[in-house]
């Protein structure tokens, strides 16, 4: 546990477990951990409901679907204002993560946080990845599917997840340029990529 504010931000690939390693960072230095976290909170800020985010959450191209979605706002004075937007909603939730990372020390788990926090000096950027057959058969186990529907899922998402990040950010989603660190969770395991990854925060951040 650490005395210094400090932010993690953690991309990853499915069935990396990326998540489960965040955790175990927020755990080790005694940070907040948000992962869908984030979606309250930028309901909070937005006035839309919390479902809204989630239906959308890191999908670039959602708009397009938007009226699909049955009552997914809290209020309806901003339903026709600039707000209601692509652009808008990702506003929200980039607002939400700038006011959790000046309240303390936190692990930030996707959604861009990388670059929204791009500008800060306390940040160390992470991206997690793992072999294919080992992602598929996380995914499959945790979806109870075959490989190949494992397999379908990993596309689709990280199609979604790239799609989302590269739009808003500018760069390229899982490329050892976007990040300060890049790491295989396969050669070490989970407990041992953590304890990998928090040493070099460790020594980036002179804790």
């Amino acid at each position: 546990m650490s005395d210094k504010h400090i932010i993690i931000n953690v991309g990853r690939q499915l069935g990396s477990g990326g998540r489960t390693i965040a955790k175990m960072l927020a755990d080790r230095f005694g940070c907040n951990f948000y992962d869908r976290e984030l979606l309250n909170l930028a309901a909070k800020e937005s006035g839309f409901s919390e479902k809204f985010f989630e239906q959308n959450d890191e999908h670039k191209g959602f708009f397009k679907a938007l009226f699909h979605f049955n009552m997914p706002f809290v209020g309806s004075s901003n339903f026709y204002s600039n707000e209601f937007s692509q652009e808008g909603l990702f506003k929200f939730q980039s607002d939400a993560i700038r006011k959790a990372a000046d309240s303390g020390s936190c692990v930030f788990v996707g959604r861009c946080a990388d670059y929204i926090l791009r500008d800060r000096q306390d940040k160390v950027d992470v991206f997690i990845t793992a072999d294919l057959d080992y992602r598929i058969e996380q995914v499959a186990r945790r979806n109870g599917c075959d490989a190949a529907a494992a397999r379908k899922l990993i596309e689709s998402g990280e199609s979604e997840r790239a799609s989302y990040y590269n739009y808003y950010t500018g760069k390229t989603w899982g490329h050892s340029a976007s990040y300060d660190l890049c790491v295989n969770s396969c050669l070490l395991g989970l407990e041992g990529t953590a304890d990998f990854i928090a040493g070099f925060v460790a020594r980036r951040l002179g804790l």
